[in-house]
């Protein structure tokens, strides 16, 4: 019982590091750029990856998890870190974040639609309400204001578009690979395959320089301790831990990223912009609930 709970523990020290990677994702790219801040924080992630989970052995995959699951979550790391690196601001890059985190209930509906998961009708309203509280954060200080919400996205389709895509992505890749994995775990092969790709993607944009300093080395490590480590520890909870209670708290993140990111970014937010949140959370447990009922 004491192992089950130390596991479940280790496993929400996952929720909590992945709430602080929109900030720090954010704060390595003002100094680094977009594309070579990101190329360095898959990089080291990696390395601290080898050391916490290690390197599987990739003949054992089947050859399905190893197509899929390279493309697919390749694609959504870029999609995440890229989509944050290329904001314009510090309210825009949490904004960004928030459009990600749909994911949770794209991921209900699409283990609906694809692995034939049984749901009640709160499925319905619980998508909705997670949609429109994306548009409530997008509305500005206002609330819902679709006016305002398509200037926002109009001063920077690329990261807006990039976030949307990524939640997508996420959504497919948890509801593929949980068919085809027969267990295996490829985390650290993918994360090595995504500091690939955005290596090249850096050395084809003409490789600018990344300014290096105290602080840029710091936001670094943490970013990249963030990403790593909480694969790691969640890994552990999964495994070892009460599933249950990783899943519900797994739909708190939205709220925990924004108040970390507002925090490491220092850019004040909007009443209008919690309630928004507060909406996808509760949006994203009601779809969580309706495939619940009916197990």
């Amino acid at each position: 019982m004491n192992n089950r709970k130390n596991a479940t523990l280790i496993g929400l020290t996952a929720v909590l590091l992945w709430s602080a990677i929109v900030g720090l994702i954010r704060s390595v790219s003002e100094s680094l750029g977009a594309t070579g801040g990101a190329a360095m924080i898959y990089t080291v992630a990696s390395v601290f990856l080898v050391l916490t989970v290690g390197f599987s052995r990739v003949r054992t995959f089947p050859r399905r998890y190893l197509f899929w699951g390279s493309v697919l979550f390749t694609s959504y790391e870029l999609c995440l870190a890229l989509s944050i690196g290329y904001a314009n601001t510090g309210r825009q890059a949490i904004e960004v974040g928030m459009v990600n985190y749909l994911w949770p209930a794209l991921t209900m509906v699409c283990a609906i639609v694809f692995n034939g998961q049984r749901s009640n009708w709160l499925i319905v309203p619980g998508f909705l309400l997670a949609i429109a509280g994306i548009c409530w954060v997008l509305g500005g200080d206002q609330g819902l204001d679709f006016a305002v919400m398509l200037e926002n996205v109009r001063d920077n389709p690329l990261s807006y578009g990039l976030a949307l895509t990524g939640a997508v992505i996420w959504a497919i890749y948890c509801t593929v690979t949980a068919r085809i994995a027969e267990g295996k775990n490829g985390v650290t092969l993918f994360f090595m395959l995504t500091a690939a790709a955005l290596w090249i993607k850096y050395l084809a944009m003409g490789a600018e320089p990344m300014v290096f300093s105290g602080a840029a080395i710091v936001y670094l490590l943490l970013a990249a301790a963030a990403m790593g480590f909480g694969y790691a520890a969640w890994n552990v909870g999964i495994l070892h831990g009460n599933v249950t209670v990783l899943a519900g708290a797994s739909y708190f993140i939205p709220v925990l990223s924004a108040a970390l990111a507002a925090l490491v970014l220092r850019t004040p937010l909007s009443l209008s912009f919690w309630q928004g949140a507060a909406m996808v959370c509760l949006g994203s447990v009601l779809c969580w609930l309706a495939t619940r009922s009916k197990r």
